[in-house]
């Protein structure tokens, strides 16, 4: 099986992969998950980071994956090692207690790539092994960024989680902001979203993310922005000043009632292996109406989901863009979007902020 690198290009070499894991359990599922794929090759396991960092000297593996509760030294500890001293890409493999979840997070945060549920009693190895080999093939795309680098922009607590003293300003209730991105889109999301005006109309957004951590994603995003910020909830009015994230495992539908958009969410099958899927929610703000009144955006992710939705909006009258190569983890939703003419603006990363706050859209 062959994959595509940063570039676009096809490539047939193996993908190397080293598998940390205190569980001999788990060890043993990842792998065994990952043998049908003849463009993986597990070149080693480690139980913890120090045994791990020997093993990444020896064996140069082109994508690591790490749990985060490990013996003498923890998964994100660890994660902040690797990207100071030998950046790789890495995917955190991690329990979906609540705890585990917001650690997840914050690797995200500290330099990994993705992030996925840990192998457990449900875990499904011929599903979840198509899920993992699909993140380490984005993984190894992927473009690194600086250790420790943070977002450009801080708030004041009293303004953060939708709690600041600006009110929201009146908009028509047609108005609205989608934003879909995948591979890299958590930390892409993070700069666009706290860059924003906590009165700006209602934002949708989907994420591909698993299950349980699209929560403490949206709650994380929620303690930095000057607008409110949760997980989407079936029946969830898209109103000014608040930010609704599709939940993970779910599509996020727009519908018109009345006098404002409803979310319905639903468990349809996945769209480009994907569920929440951005051309699902794309499709659905069209067939809402939406078209004239949206602003839309695609950003960094692995794949061609939400490209044909861009699209869609476009034609609808939509104003839209899609993310530059220069700025994308991964240039692969983008780079559809822009092959299909989707996109009227291509921007870095820095400029898509702004351009949400400026489109002008009709009321």
């Amino acid at each position: 099986m062959q994959w595509v690198d940063q570039e676009g290009r096809m490539n047939t070499k193996s993908i190397r992969v080293l598998v940390v894991d205190d569980s001999a359990l788990a060890r043993k599922i990842i792998t065994s998950s990952l043998a049908p794929f003849a463009d993986i090759e597990i070149v080693g396991t480690a139980t913890d980071p120090y045994v791990a960092r020997d093993k990444i000297l020896e064996l140069s593996p082109d994508v690591v994956t790490l749990d985060i509760e490990m013996p003498r030294m923890d998964g994100i500890t660890f994660l902040k090692v690797i990207m100071k001293h030998r950046p790789m890409p890495v995917i955190i493999i991690s329990s979906i207690t609540q705890a585990g979840s917001a650690k997840a997070i914050e690797a995200l945060e500290a330099g990994a790539v993705d992030v996925m549920e840990k192998p457990g009693g449900s875990y499904s190895a011929p599903a979840n092994g198509t899920r993992l080999a699909d993140k380490i093939r984005a993984a190894a795309s992927a473009r690194l960024t600086r250790s420790g680098e943070t977002t450009l922009f801080t708030r004041q607590p009293a303004q953060a989680g939708g709690n600041g003293m600006t009110r929201p300003r009146l908009f028509s209730a047609r108005k609205i902001i989608l934003l879909g991105a995948s591979t890299g889109g958590t930390e892409a999301l993070k700069t666009v979203l706290v860059s924003l005006r906590g009165d700006l109309p209602g934002i949708c957004i989907v994420q591909h993310i698993p299950a349980y951590f699209s929560k403490a994603f949206a709650d994380r995003l929620n303690q930095l922005c000057q607008m409110e910020v949760r997980e989407a909830g079936h029946g969830d009015i898209v109103q000014p000043g608040l930010a609704l994230v599709a939940p993970g495992g779910r599509h996020l539908v727009l519908k018109w009632r009345e006098n404002h958009y409803v979310v319905e969410l639903s468990e349809g099958p996945p769209v480009h292996h994907q569920r929440p899927s951005v051309d699902i929610m794309f499709d659905s703000a069209v067939k809402a109406g939406a078209g004239p009144h949206a602003v839309a955006a695609l950003l960094t992710g692995m794949g061609a989901d939400g490209a044909a939705g861009l699209l869609s909006l476009r034609e609808a009258g939509a104003v839209t863009a899609a993310q530059n190569e220069e700025s994308c983890v991964v240039f692969g939703m983008p780079r559809e979007a822009i092959k299909l003419g989707a996109a009227q603006h291509v921007l870095a990363l820095s400029r898509i902020g702004p351009f949400l706050e400026q489109a002008e859209v009709k009321q």
